[in-house]
C-alpha cells in the first residue's frame, strides 16, 4: 500500500512538472509573439519576396560569377531603382484619392461629372451614351443615397484601410532589404526551413512540405500577385500622368481584378472612353488608350514568361486571401493574404492526401498478401 501511494504521489508530481513546463513554454511563446507582432507583416513579406526572388538571385550569381550576397545586393538595388519612383508616385495619388473619397464617404455624397457635348458626336453609341451619362450625373447620387445608405460604414472602413498605402510602400522597401539579407544566406535558410519542417512534421515529410511551401509561394507570388502588381504599376502611372480623377483607387481596382483573374479591360475600357470624352481624340489620348489597353492585356504575355498558365491554387482561395488580408492588414495584407492562405490550403490538402495515400498503400499490401496466399495454395 505504501509503495502504491508513493507511485501515485510521484506520478502526480511528474504530471505537475509537465504542466508547469507547458505553462512556462506557453507563456514564453505568448510573450515572444507580443514582442514580434509589430514586425510580423514585414517579415512575412520579406520571406515571400526572398523565396520568390531567390531563383533569380541564383541565376544572377552564376551568370556574373559573383557570390550570392553580392548578387542579392545588386538585385535589391535594381528593384529599388525600378520600383521606388513609380511606387512613390502612385502611392501619393492613391493617398490623395483615398482622402477625397473619405470626405465623400463621411457625407455620403457621390458626384458624377456630366459628359461633354463631344460624346454625342460619337458614332453608334454617342447619343444613347450621352443620354444615360447625363441622366446619371443628375439622378444617380439620389438613387444611391436611397438604396445603399447601409454601405456607408463599410465604405469608410475600407477606405481607412486603403489610406495606409504610404506606410505600405515604406514597409515594402524595408521588406525588400530584409529579403536581400535572407537571399544572401539562401542555402543556409533553405536547410534551416527543411530542418524546422522535419521537426514539426516528420523526417520523411519535412523535405516534401518545405518544397511544397516554396513552390506555392512562388506560384501565387509570381503568377497571380506579381503580374497583377505589374499591371497596376503600368496602368496607374499612365492614369496619373493623364490626370484621371481617382487614379490611385482605379489602380487598386486593377490590382484586385488582376488577383481575381478577371479581365482588367473591365476597368481600362471605361477609363479610355472617359478620357476621350473629356480630352477628345488626339495623339496623347490615342497613345494613352494603346498603352492602357496593352497593359491590361499584358498578363497574357507575362504568365507564360513568369510561370505558365497553371496555378495549382484555386482562384477563390486567392481572392479570399486578398480581400481578407486587405481588410485585416490594409495594403500589406493585399499581397501577404493570398500567399499565406494558399500555403495553408496546400498544406491542408497535403495532410488530407497523406491519409488517403496511406490507406491506398495498405490496401495494396493486403491485396499482395492475398495473392501470395492464393498462389501458395
Amino acid at each position: 500500500m505504501t509503495s502504491r501511494k508513493f507511485l501515485e504521489i510521484s506520478g502526480a508530481r511528474e504530471y505537475l512538472d509537465v504542466l508547469i513546463r507547458a505553462g512556462l513554454i506557453a507563456g514564453l511563446v505568448i510573450f515572444c509573439y507580443e514582442i514580434f507582432r509589430p514586425f510580423l507583416g514585414v517579415m512575412l513579406w520579406a520571406v515571400i519576396l526572398a523565396v520568390t526572388l531567390y531563383p533569380l538571385n541564383s541565376r544572377i550569381a552564376n551568370g556574373i560569377g559573383i557570390s550570392p550576397g553580392k548578387a542579392a545586393i545588386l538585385l535589391v538595388l535594381l528593384a529599388l531603382v525600378c520600383l521606388i519612383a513609380p511606387l512613390a508616385f502612385l502611392g501619393e495619388s492613391i493617398a490623395s484619392s483615398v482622402q477625397a473619397a473619405l470626405h465623400s464617404a463621411q457625407d455620403w455624397k457621390l458626384e458624377i461629372p456630366p459628359p461633354t457635348p463631344a460624346v454625342q458626336e460619337w458614332p453608334v453609341i454617342g447619343e444613347p451614351l450621352f443620354r444615360i451619362w447625363n441622366h446619371a450625373s443628375g439622378d444617380l447620387s439620389w438613387a444611391l443615397q436611397q438604396v445603399v445608405p447601409h454601405l456607408k460604414d463599410l465604405s469608410k472602413t475600407l477606405l481607412v484601410k486603403l489610406a495606409g498605402v504610404g506606410t505600405g510602400v515604406l514597409v515594402f522597401v524595408v521588406a525588400l532589404i530584409i529579403a536581400g539579407v535572407i537571399m544572401a544566406n539562401g542555402q543556409r535558410g533553405a536547410h534551416r526551413a527543411t530542418v524546422i519542417a522535419q521537426r514539426i512534421f516528420s523526417p520523411e515529410r519535412g523535405q516534401e512540405l518545405a518544397t511544397l511551401c516554396a513552390a506555392t509561394i512562388r506560384a501565387v507570388a509570381q503568377g497571380v500577385v506579381g503580374i497583377a502588381f505589374i499591371q497596376m504599376l503600368l496602368i496607374g502611372v499612365a492614369l496619373v500622368l493623364m490626370g484621371v480623377p481617382g487614379a490611385g483607387l482605379i489602380a487598386l481596382l486593377v490590382l484586385l481584378l488582376g488577383i481575381m483573374q478577371l479581365p482588367v479591360l473591365l476597368i481600362t475600357l471605361p477609363v479610355v472612353l472617359y478620357v476621350f470624352s473629356q480630352d477628345g481624340v488626339g495623339a496623347t489620348t490615342i497613345l494613352f488608350a494603346i498603352w492602357t489597353i496593352a497593359a491590361g492585356l499584358s498578363d497574357n504575355v507575362l504568365k507564360p514568361l513568369m510561370l505558365g498558365r497553371g496555378v495549382a491554387v484555386p482562384m477563390p482561395v486567392v481572392l479570399i486571401g486578398a480581400l481578407g488580408g486587405m481588410i485585416s492588414n490594409g495594403i500589406i495584407g493585399l499581397f501577404i493574404g493570398p500567399v499565406v492562405l494558399a500555403v495553408g490550403y496546400e498544406l491542408f490538402n497535403s495532410w488530407v492526401d497523406q491519409l488517403a495515400s496511406q490507406q491506398a498503400a495498405a490496401v495494396e499490401v493486403d491485396d499482395g498478401q492475398a495473392e501470395r496466399s492464393d498462389s501458395s495454395r
